[in-house]
């Protein structure tokens, strides 16, 4: 029997952001028993007939004694994963009759895309990418889904509505009968939606630093890529952390593409549904080119990917390889990141808001008045060669951190990352609210055309920003930067227009690293 002349069976296989939906037929005729799959399988597809053989009979099924032939089609795309394991057990157990009949008209010609991973003794283990392969599937016109249990809450979160779940393959024995009842399990299913408050550090255990809190608050209204510089100790870690308690809630739109992607990496875990906070992600220096980019044996996101919508936290940075901070570049500029293989091209979502921490020297002892740098020039040109001027250029705001005499460490702070988070989040919907006929959320994405009419000046303005940029040596990069860093600054006082102050505290955050050396600024 030919398995796709009634009940079609669908799998997915992802390719970057995207996928395919890949179409499984069986065909079984006389001969000696055997199982070929064809249509480009990988070694753990291929692997699958010996497990959906043992897992059909652990489950009290018969497997076909004749001879199997599974296609997987489209025949040109290489089908990688164990995935695949549930859509290829089901399809040999529909064509040789023991889960439904040609005659059971319900499921004459209905579309069901399958997927899980199969154990021996026939239970069911949840897979990655569900959020992609349900959105892909109803986009294709596919409406019915069997999946494990623990993937109910992605489908369900992309918008599935007739699910059957399953624990273990032995609930297929009438799949008819589970077609006409609701899916309970999954109705009852609380999708997780995280909207759990930040478990970040609080700002307000930020002792001191007034400046560096301030610069924080603009950097998390506005999106715009930061760097923390200073002497170890001097709270450049604890007040990038506290970051993350700053950042309004993830939208609608932008929520949607995390989770997919998180759910691609096999990181929302066991019924987890949309992700509403926006990541922070914190590799190691020691981190691959793979893993920040992303790429690898089966392509998966790489760290910059799973920061899309939060922040990419590089703590010492100047440690990190060279090559890898270079390859940040073009993701910085374009939301996104291109990963060729085999001559094939994959992409992932990469709109990430960059936050670097960073000694002033090698052994961090330069500009402390209590201590002494053993650095020679040539160590700490190198030091700082590996970020790079092109990297740098990109950065809006450069923040000195100094370290906090100890009577103010046992002072109070009045004000919280939840006081902040309220003109935080006024300030945000002021971007929404402008920018909406454009299509972009926040003044860190505004480019050069953009720039001119949302952020006008006056001829006074005009006069006093050119003697800002000629004094302080501004690319014409930088001189785009800190408009926009002023236009947020002008959101968060509510000024319909820059105004001059305005400027003057941008231009401040602006004027390290550019025409000298950070240690050689006043």
């Amino acid at each position: 029997m030919l398995v796709g002349e009634g009940m079609q069976v669908f799998s997915f296989v992802a390719a970057g952001f995207e996928g395919h939906l890949i179409g499984v037929e069986v065909y079984i005729r006389r001969g000696i028993p055997a199982v070929d799959i064809v249509g480009l399988p990988d070694g753990a597809v291929r692997e699958a007939r010996e497990r959906i053989r043992v897992a059909i009979l652990q489950s009290g099924f018969q497997f076909p004694s004749g001879r199997i032939l599974i296609n997987m089609a489209p025949a040109d795309i290489r089908k990688e994963g164990a995935s695949f394991d549930l859509s290829l057990a089901v399809a040999v157990l529909v064509a040789s009759g023991q889960i439904t009949k040609k005659s059971d008209n319900e499921l004459q010609d209905d579309k069901w895309l399958v997927l899980g991973e199969l154990e021996l003794s026939g239970r069911l283990r949840p897979v990655k990418g569900t959020l992609s392969a349900v959105s892909a599937a109803l986009k294709g016109g596919i409406r019915k889904f069997l999946l494990p249990l623990d993937n109910c809450g992605e489908a369900i979160s992309a918008g599935a509505v007739d699910i059957i779940p399953l624990s273990h393959l032995n609930e297929l024995n009438d799949l008819l009968s589970m077609r006409n009842k609701p899916a309970q399990q999954c109705i009852q299913l609380k999708v997780k939606q995280n909207f759990e408050q930040p478990t970040s550090p609080d700002i307000k255990d930020l002792k001191g630093q007034a400046a560096l809190k301030r610069a924080l608050m603009v950097a998390a209204a506005g999106g715009h890529h930061m760097l923390l510089f200073g002497p170890p100790g001097s709270g450049k870690t604890l007040a990038a952390t506290m970051l993350e308690g700053l950042l309004p809630d993830l939208e609608d739109d932008r929520s949607f593409e995390v989770s997919r992607i998180w759910s691609q990496a096999g990181k929302l875990g066991p019924g987890g549904g949309i992700l509403r906070r926006p990541p922070f992600r914190a590799p190691h220096h020691s981190a691959t080119l793979e893993g920040l980019i992303g790429g690898g044996i089966q392509i998966s996101p790489g760290e910059i990917s799973l920061a899309h919508g939060g922040v990419l936290f590089l703590d010492e940075t100047p440690e990190f390889q060279g090559r890898i901070l270079q390859c940040l570049r073009e993701p910085l500029e374009s939301g996104k990141v291109t990963i060729v293989r085999a001559g094939k091209s994959y992409w992932y979502p990469s709109d990430f808001q960059l936050l670097m921490a960073a000694n002033p020297c090698p052994c961090g002892n330069m500009g402390r008045g209590d201590s002494v740098c053993i650095c020679s020039p040539l160590e700490v040109s190198r030091y700082w060669k590996k970020i790079g001027g092109a990297l740098m250029d990109r950065i809006d705001i450069r923040m000195p951190v100094d370290t906090v005499k100890a009577e103010v460490l046992l002072t109070r702070s009045s004000e919280s990352s939840a006081d902040l988070r309220v003109k935080i989040d006024e300030a945000v919907r002021r971007q929404k609210r402008r920018y909406a006929p454009i299509g972009i959320h926040r003044n860190r994405s505004l480019t050069g055309a953009m720039i001119q009419e949302f952020c006008p000046l006056s001829k006074e303005l005009q006069d006093y920003f050119a003697l800002m940029a000629r004094k302080i040596g501004f690319s014409s990069r930088a001189c785009h930067s800190v408009l926009k860093v002023a236009r947020t600054i002008a959101d968060l006082a509510e000024h319909e227009q820059i105004q001059q102050e305005d400027l003057e505290e941008a231009g401040q955050y602006r004027r390290y690293g550019d025409s000298s050396l950070f240690w050689n600024e006043g």
